[in-house]
This record gives C-alpha cells, sequence and structure tokens, in this order.
C-alpha cells in the first residue's frame, strides 16, 4: 500500500507571529498606563497611611510619656521626623522616615501646621495647632490632615 505524503509541519509562519506580536503590542501599550496609575495610587496611599500612623504615634507617645512630641516635616530631604522619640531599627538619634525609600517612593509637597512645618502633640496628645502634610507620588497626591480641636489624623 502506498502511503500519502503529509505536511508533518508544526512551526507557526512568519504572518502567524507578527499577528501574534501585534496584538501583544496593542495589549501592552493599553495595559501598561494603567498599571502605572494603580502604582502610583498604591504607593500614594502606603505613605499616606505611614504618615498618618506615626502621627498617631507621636500622639500616643505624648500622652503615655505625659510630656510634649514634636513631628518636624523636612519638604527639601522628603523626610519628617519625631523628636525625642526613638528610632525603630535601634539607631542612635529620633525616630526619621524618608519617604523617598522603598515602597513609598514618594515626595513631601507641602506641611502647614499653622504656618510651620512642624506640628506639637501635648502630654495629653493634642496638637498645639491644625494643618496638614500632603505627600505625592507620580500624578496621586493625599492629604493627612490633624484636627485642632480634636487632634484627629485623617487622610483625605
Amino acid at each position: 500500500m502506498k502511503r500519502r505524503a503529509t505536511d508533518t509541519g508544526r512551526g507557526f509562519t512568519l504572518l502567524e507571529v507578527v499577528l501574534v506580536m501585534a496584538i501583544t503590542t496593542v495589549f501592552a501599550s493599553i495595559a501598561l498606563p494603567l498599571y502605572s496609575r494603580a502604582a502610583f495610587r498604591h504607593q500614594a496611599d502606603l505613605a499616606a497611611r505611614r504618615v498618618a500612623t506615626d502621627l498617631r504615634q507621636a500622639q500616643a507617645y505624648a500622652r503615655t510619656a505625659s510630656t510634649s512630641c514634636q513631628v518636624t516635616f523636612y519638604a527639601t530631604t522628603e523626610t519628617y521626623e519625631l523628636n525625642g522619640v526613638a528610632s525603630l531599627d535601634g539607631a542612635p538619634g529620633n525616630y526619621q522616615v524618608t519617604l523617598t525609600d522603598d515602597p513609598y517612593e514618594a515626595k513631601i509637597v507641602s506641611a502647614d501646621f499653622g504656618g510651620s512645618a512642624q506640628i506639637i502633640f501635648n502630654g495629653w496628645g493634642m496638637p498645639n495647632s491644625g494643618g496638614s502634610a500632603v505627600v505625592s507620588v507620580g500624578s496621586e497626591q493625599r492629604t493627612i490632615a490633624v484636627d485642632s480641636a480634636t487632634g484627629q489624623v485623617t487622610i483625605e
């Protein structure tokens, strides 16, 4: 019996490969900006939560120690410092956070607490003035506000 010759090639044609690459490129060009914005939102949220948590920590420290605790923001170096609170890693000096570090990669846009870049919580945890700090990552900004009457820290 005679066998029929059949095409046993298992590869792709050049046209199929080019078509798949074109479709992949279109999807990637749509997904990349969406992913970037989502990453910026996430990092801005993380940075804002970190600042809010540290302000609450300063407030709690002031109440616990029955002494004042000052938080100073330095927009030029993208850092803030809790004066009188020991560093968490055991290093000498005050507790300091650099927002340009991972995972935040954020900037301090502004900090205004009654005309100053610092806020002081008294021994009862009440602030000397209300105000806010603004952090940004890419096009995303978050505002961390401290209420002057209650001392409540919120993210707007």
